[in-house]
């Protein structure tokens, strides 16, 4: 794989991570538990990849680049979605491994009552940075390239 490559990598890690969680939410709505958990657990590795692909594509951007960032391209009112849904993007993706981490231990444990009300939290957060890491995409490297 071309490390250029990256960006489209993590795109499609993002969509993957927003459908199993879609699924994994399903699963636990129809009382499916040990299917709920293999595809939380998953969605959570496929997280931990797209980290370890995303700070890879940093590390190549700085030593091909000098910088660490893509610069936007976009004009007008596109310059203002976008740097509002990057902003927003990365306050919540700071934020979701350790929310991820506190609920999956909570529901590996079967503390299923403090669980519930972690993962209350968690999936409308992951789910949004899951989404917007895909919306950044393409409007960096396809709207605006």
């Amino acid at each position: 794989m071309n490390l250029a490559e990256l960006p489209l990598v993590n795109a499609l890690l993002n969509s993957l991570s927003a459908i199993l969680l879609v699924i994994g939410f399903r699963f636990i709505k129809q009382k499916k538990i040990s299917q709920h958990k293999i595809v939380m657990i998953t969605a959570f590795v496929i997280s931990i990849i797209f980290l370890c692909c995303y700070l890879l594509h940093k590390y190549h951007l700085y030593t091909t680049t000098g910088t660490y960032n893509t610069t936007f391209k976009g004009e007008g009112i596109w310059r203002i979605v976008y740097f509002s849904i990057l902003i927003t993007h990365l306050i919540f993706a700071i934020m979701v491994p350790f929310l991820a981490i506190i609920t999956l231990f909570r529901g590996l444990k079967m503390k299923i009552e403090t669980h519930k009300k972690i993962a209350k939290i968690t999936l409308p957060i992951w789910m949004y940075v899951s989404v917007t890491g895909v919306l950044v995409y393409i409007m960096l490297y396809k709207l605006f390239p």
